[in-house]
Order: structure tokens, then sequence, then C-alpha cells
């Protein structure tokens, strides 16, 4: 019978694309999101890190459901604002996930910073927790810099004004494939597809 973990996330998108890497390295782990569970509550990220706040979700949701459970949380890091927004990335604007708003407010905010000096990075921190107090982070990073003008309609968040190390192509007119190959939280469930084998295997 198949260990039972929790994604410490209502995006039904996320639920599958971890589901998907898992299956990709046969581990038979039955994936189920915090939507699906009753009792699951809704967690404040108040950590000062990616990683904090990964531990933080994935504690509380083990802690509610008794299983192991998987957080990751993610941003965006821009040099020339001292690597902001950061852990404040979804609600940079104020706003909890307002991508519009967060978006024009960081483009103003760099409308006079030169192009050589527009480098970012986004940021994943992934956690497992176990009910037995087992504890791990990985996580994972993608380069790049920051354009002036938004460009495709994949993405969410930042991503139409994201211009990876080496490509051509923003991470919202690059197709999900091919933007889960090289994003920050690719990488970072990735580096955490082994942990799992290891732990619950």
């Amino acid at each position: 019978m198949s260990t039972r973990v929790v994604l410490a996330s209502r995006n039904p998108h996320k639920v599958h694309e971890l589901a998907r890497m898992l299956a990709k390295a046969n581990l038979d782990l039955d994936l189920v999101g915090a939507a699906d569970l009753p009792g699951v509550p809704e967690i404040a990220e108040t950590g000062t890190t990616f990683a904090a706040n990964a531990l933080l979700k994935a504690s509380a949701v083990c802690q509610a459901t008794g299983l192991p459970a998987i957080a990751d949380d993610s941003g965006l890091a821009v040099d020339a604002l001292n690597g902001m927004p950061g852990i404040l990335s979804a609600r940079w604007a104020g706003q909890q996930g307002d991508d519009e708003a967060n978006l024009r407010l960081l483009l103003g905010q760099l409308a006079h910073v030169a192009p050589n000096r527009r480098t970012a990075a986004f940021h994943c921190a992934a956690a497992v927790v176990l009910p037995d107090g087992t504890q791990r982070v990985v996580e994972g990073t993608l380069e790049g810099s920051l354009i002036t003008t938004p460009r495709g309609s994949n993405g969410f968040g930042y991503d139409p004004i994201f211009l990876p190390v080496g490509a051509e192509l923003t991470t919202a007119q690059m197709s999900p494939e091919a933007k889960d190959a090289i994003s920050h939280r690719g990488r970072a469930l990735r580096a955490l597809v082994p942990v799992l084998a290891e732990l619950l295997g």
C-alpha cells in the first residue's frame, strides 16, 4: 500500500506537477492536496526566508493531518532592490496574489535601472516534514534578468518579465514543460524526490 503524503497547497496544478515528478521517479506515493483533506488550516507565512516558510507550512499540515507533508515557498529576488520582493513576492503591491499590481509596481521601481543591472533570480525552497519530527529542506534557483515590457501569457506572477540566463523567451513565453525543466520550483522539487525516496520509499 502506498504512503499518503499531503502537499500543503490548495492549487491543483501544483499537486499534478509534483505527482508527475514522483511517477517519473517510480515513487509509489499517494499525493493529495490540502484541499482534499478536512481540517487543514490556512497557514500564515511569517518566516523570514523561503526555507522557514516552507517548513512552517509543512509542519502545520503534518500536525493537522498526522501525515507526511510537503510544502514549498518561492519568490523573486531582484539584485537592484537588495533581494526584494523576496518572500513578499506574492503580496509586493499589498494584496496577496494580485499579479498585475505586483508586476506594475516592480517595473515602476526598476524604471531607471540600467539593463545590465536588472539581474534577478527566482528562488524556491521545498520542505518535507514527517510525523516523527524529521524535517528536510532543499532549494532551487533560476538566474536571469528582468525586461522592461511583459511578454507571454503562459506563466503567472513575474514570469512575463523574467528572462532566464541564455534564453530568448521569458518564462511566460515557454511551454509548461520547457519551464518545468529549468524553473526554480522544478529544480527544488526534483531535488526533493531522492529525499522522499530515502525517507518514504
